[in-house]
């Protein structure tokens, strides 16, 4: 019987390792025509350049390299294969890098010193891959994204780089993350205080932030947040099965890769960047950037405050400004409602206007 048990359980694994082998082929899906060749003019790539002296991994989609040049800077954790089952359709209008940043997914490597990864090497190796893009695209300036954690450093690149970029989009914008995190705490104990959910009650009540957050608060938080739909998105109520399984099914990583994916997303808490992060209000760092800022934020997002995004926008100096309030939103607008960010887009950020922004 134990043994009958036992190989059974052995052929389990054999079929999922059999299975994840299957979807880690690990090559760039192309864009394809009518007749299944690869659409001209598109570009579909996966590939690897020395940035700060390491290594590091992109992704680039485009279905006409022409158009102009996006860079995306992620959060805690690289999210491109999230574009299978939440396609943006932004590569329709630009050519999108998805740059997996150092110690991260496809740039993650365990012999990067731990301590690069703060705020001004972080800032280094954007405006780094920034000219790589200018000059491979031949684009004088490109536009710049950053979500969450990207969006900390995205703005600081776009204050100190103006000349190299054409607007700032920041998609759930960070601004003082210590009070965000503690609106974020309050707000889902009482969530589930009076939801009679007594065990999570205790663990939140085990570890409070203060002026500190505490780690095994952080071990939580994806957990809690998600449940009740102030996560990754709005109708993502699990970690495992909206992130964890999605990314073992995305056949542009190799198997290496994707165990790597998520060992950076395990090491991203010790990194010096998250302390700075946490340690900075951003109205007092960087209160000016001298080129046109746009701000996508869901009302549902409490990994990042969407009060606060707006108070620091309302403070923010720069030549033009919009701030776009997504209501089916949480922490991904461009996830959630892909339509309108498009629009958005083409409209306001393409022709450097702001006609659809909050009034």
């Amino acid at each position: 019987m134990i043994l009958a048990i036992i190989a059974i359980a052995l052929g389990s694994i054999l079929i999922l390792w059999i299975a994840l082998l299957f979807y880690s082929p690990g090559i760039s899906e192309s864009f394809l025509d009518k007749q299944g060749n690869q659409l001209a003019g598109s570009i579909s790539e996966k590939i690897f350049i020395t940035i700060g002296g390491v290594q590091q991994g992109m992704f680039i989609k485009s279905k006409n390299k022409e158009n102009p040049v996006l860079l995306y800077l992620h959060g805690g954790l690289p999210d491109y294969y999230l574009t299978r089952k939440y396609p943006t359709g932004l590569e329709d209008y630009f050519t999108v890098v998805w740059w997996e940043q150092r110690g991260f997914g496809l740039s993650y490597n365990a012999k990067i010193a731990t301590e690069s990864n703060n705020l001004n090497q972080m800032i280094s190796d954007t405006k780094e891959i920034t000219n790589y893009l200018r000059t491979r695209f031949g684009q004088y300036k490109i536009y710049l994204m950053g979500r969450s954690g990207g969006s900390f450093i995205g703005i600081h690149a776009a204050a100190r780089a103006p000349e190299l970029y054409h607007a700032y989009i920041g998609v759930g914008q960070m601004s003082n993350q210590l009070q965000s995190e503690k609106m974020a705490y309050e707000y889902m104990l009482k969530k589930f205080r009076d939801a009679g959910d007594r065990k999570l009650v205790r663990k939140l009540e085990a570890s409070p932030v203060n002026d500190y957050i505490p780690y095994e608060y952080l071990k939580l938080r994806d957990q809690a947040m998600h449940r009740l739909g102030i996560g990754t998105t709005r109708d993502m109520s699990s970690v495992i099965t909206g992130m964890f399984i999605p990314s073992l099914v995305c056949r542009e990583y190799t198997l290496k890769e994707k165990f790597n994916l998520w060992r950076g997303k395990a090491q991203s808490g010790v990194h010096p960047l998250w302390d700075e992060m946490i340690t900075t209000d951003l109205s007092q760092q960087v209160n000016k950037v001298n080129i046109p800022v746009y701000f996508f934020h869901g009302i549902y997002d409490y990994t990042v405050s969407y009060p606060l995004a707006k108070k620091y926008f309302e403070a923010l100096n720069a030549p033009l400004k919009g701030f776009y309030t997504f209501e089916q939103s949480a922490h991904s607008p461009m996830f959630e409602e892909p339509d309108r960010v498009r629009k958005i887009m083409l409209t306001n950020i393409l022709t450097g206007t702001n006609t659809l922004s909050d009034k």
